[in-house]
């Protein structure tokens, strides 16, 4: 079993040198605290206990799994003293507000803290990381009492939260939703339904867990329109935030699943169970999507942590497992064959997952300027400011969640293959990266609900293609740039040009379709999402090589010239052999829905 380091040298990289963090921390309200010396005692302290405490519980929580008695769950041995040290630390409140407990830092640094956490074990990370996207709704839709009582121990880490969403017979599909919400004399609801899929929904690690539950009022119109939001505490908590009586939301069941077994999954009945409205009545689903888009870039945080994971396994053992002879001649005489990383198709493949882990983490982290913006214009309570990069963060967030995730899945695949028949036994956790992974591209809408919100609600509807004018705005200006039209990188600055104006055609095209073939959007949805995926990610990677081939022009990247020379060839690997990928999704996304839709549904069989 490999052990995981931290990749500080590749996230200063992005921070500091691509992304200029520090300039825009000066931009912020909140930023004067964020100076160099203590982003970089955050990025130390955190890979500390991500490479000290949380790794080494990955492949033991994941074979104990978690267990459920008396609708009690025991986490695997060594989680709650993880967790201990975690709370300990301070590290759930990093970016929330003082007045609550917390440190007041940007955004970001919490994002990139996420990072650490979620390669080294994902599934102890689910814990405190939905926490977050609880407090976000309670900071954001919550009244003064609601926070007073519940974002002190949720913003300490004494307490977690969860997002109740989904039941057996809806998926998806929310306007199913039939839990029921029964008013009381008091001002409470009483819940009862039964929510499935609950991630870390009953546990050991905190003294009080705070659901965010979407259920109906008894005169709620049907469909989406009648859904509300509650908070529904595991414990009921008095007004000046103490715990008292157990409320009646029991855990019935944790599923068996293939991976993340070390997160409890859990069946919720709620029975009578005493809620407190957050939010108004009716209006509980739009309230719900600051969670759920808090909880869409966490998941797209899995996609380059199963990547950056199983490059980290899987480059070590190329360099040292040993296989035939080189093609092009012995590379290690002495030895009884050359090692695999001699061999262009085990280079192929490691070279995929490295430029998808650290392209994927300059995507990330250019969005997540935008998420400092959009948490400051929360606790300013400044709603135009926050429509404004809600908007702004909507276009890349089902783009970083859909297509990261599928990437990553891929990279984590990759891992498996460049150990061969090793890879497929539990001995190495390479199998375990593959598990794990698998669930990201279905939680917190799957692929395809992330294509329809990309393409059907971001690009068509509500910005008529405006949204990809300007972020291919930005590609074309920086192509331009006199660093990036250098010689060697020359084809780099032609080809973002080139996909700058073919993402706009493809998106015109597509909308000019749709207006004759209501099938149109549904069917181009998949293959429009990994076309923009890839262009971005090209976008990403331009940037990276841009700043590492200046860097090593002036002389003051001498010190890491290895490393910045390492960025310009993976940056050339991936525009000639990864990005040539988007012309077959150009070519799927422009294709005619007759062969998609044509077959009648009977005609689907087995014989």
């Amino acid at each position: 079993m490999h052990a995981y380091k931290a990749p500080l040298r590749d996230m200063r990289f992005l921070m500091n040198e691509v992304l200029d963090y520090p300039a825009h921390y000066a931009t912020l309200p909140n930023g004067g605290e964020a100076t160099p010396e203590m982003v970089d005692a955050i990025l130390e302290g955190a890979a500390t206990l991500c490479e000290e405490v949380l790794a080494p519980l990955n492949a033991s929580g994941d074979k104990e799994g978690c267990t459920l008695q008396d609708g009690k769950v025991t986490t695997p041995k060594g989680f709650k003293e993880a967790y201990a040290e975690f709370v300990a630390g301070g590290w759930q409140g990093l970016s929330f507000p003082t007045q609550y407990g917390g440190q007041g830092l940007p955004a970001s640094l919490n994002l990139f803290k996420t990072e650490m956490m979620g390669t080294a074990n994902w599934s102890f990370a689910m814990y405190p990381g939905l926490t977050i996207g609880c407090i976000n709704t309670i900071m954001q839709y919550g009244t003064d009492a609601q926070k007073s009582q519940y974002l002190p121990k949720l913003v300490s880490g004494e307490w977690t939260g969860t997002m109740c969403l989904t039941e057996p017979q809806c998926g998806t599909d929310l306007a199913q939703v039939k839990t029921k919400a029964e008013p009381q004399a008091d001002g409470t609801y009483a819940l009862s339904g039964t929510k499935i899929f609950i991630s870390a929904g009953e546990h050991d690690l905190a003294e009080n867990i705070v659901h965010i539950v979407l259920a109906r009022l008894p005169d709620a119109p049907a469909g989406t329109k009648g859904i509300s939001l509650f908070i529904v505490p595991k414990f009921i908590v008095s007004a000046d935030g103490a715990v008292g009586a157990r409320n009646p939301v029991v855990c019935g069941s944790i599923e068996h699943k293939m991976g993340i077994n070390a997160n409890a999954t859990c069946l919720l009945n709620f029975d009578g169970a005493v809620g407190y409205m957050i939010s108004e009545p009716n209006k509980g689903l739009e309230a719900m999507f600051t969670f759920m888009n808090t909880a869409r870039i966490g998941t797209a945080f899995q996609g380059l942590a199963s990547a950056e994971l199983s490059y980290q396994g899987a480059l070590p053992y190329a360099k040292e497992r040993r296989s035939m002879r080189a093609l092009s001649g012995k590379k290690e005489a002495e030895q009884v064959a050359d090692a695999l990383i001699w061999h262009p198709d085990v280079r192929r493949m490691l070279l995929t997952q490295k430029a998808i882990a650290e392209g994927a983490r300059c995507m990330i982290y250019d969005a997540a300027k935008i998420a400092d913006h959009l948490f400051n214009a929360v606790e300013a309570g400044d709603s135009k400011a926050f429509k404004r990069h809600e908007n702004e963060l909507g276009f890349f967030t089902p783009v970083l969640k859909g297509f990261l995730t599928e990437l990553g899945l891929e990279a984590a695949n990759l891992g498996v293959q460049v150990f061969g028949g090793h890879g497929y036994i539990g001995e190495h956790g390479m199998e375990q990266i593959v598990r794990d992974a698998r669930i990201s591209t279905l939680y917190e809408g799957t692929t395809g609900i992330q294509a329809l919100d990309l393409l059907g609600r971001k690009v068509l509807l509500s910005s008529k293609g405006k949204c990809v004018r300007d972020y291919t705005l930005q590609m074309v200006q920086f192509a331009k740039s006199k660093v990036l039209k250098r010689t060697r990188l020359g084809s780099m600055s032609r080809s973002l040009s080139l996909r700058a104006a073919e993402w706009n055609a493809l998106t015109l095209a597509i909308m000019l379709r749709a207006r004759k073939d209501r099938e149109v959007v549904g069917a181009a949805s998949f293959d429009y999402l990994m076309y923009s995926g890839y262009v971005m990610m090209a976008f990403s990677w331009a940037q990276q090589a841009a700043k590492a081939r200046e860097l090593l022009d002036s002389g003051t990247g001498k010190e890491s010239a290895e490393f910045y020379k390492a960025k310009i060839q993976t940056a050339e690997f991936y525009f000639d052999r990864l990005l040539p990928r988007a012309n077959a999704h150009r070519a799927g996304a422009l294709a005619s829905t007759k062969s998609l839709m044509q077959m009648d549904k009977d005609h689907f069989n087995f014989a």
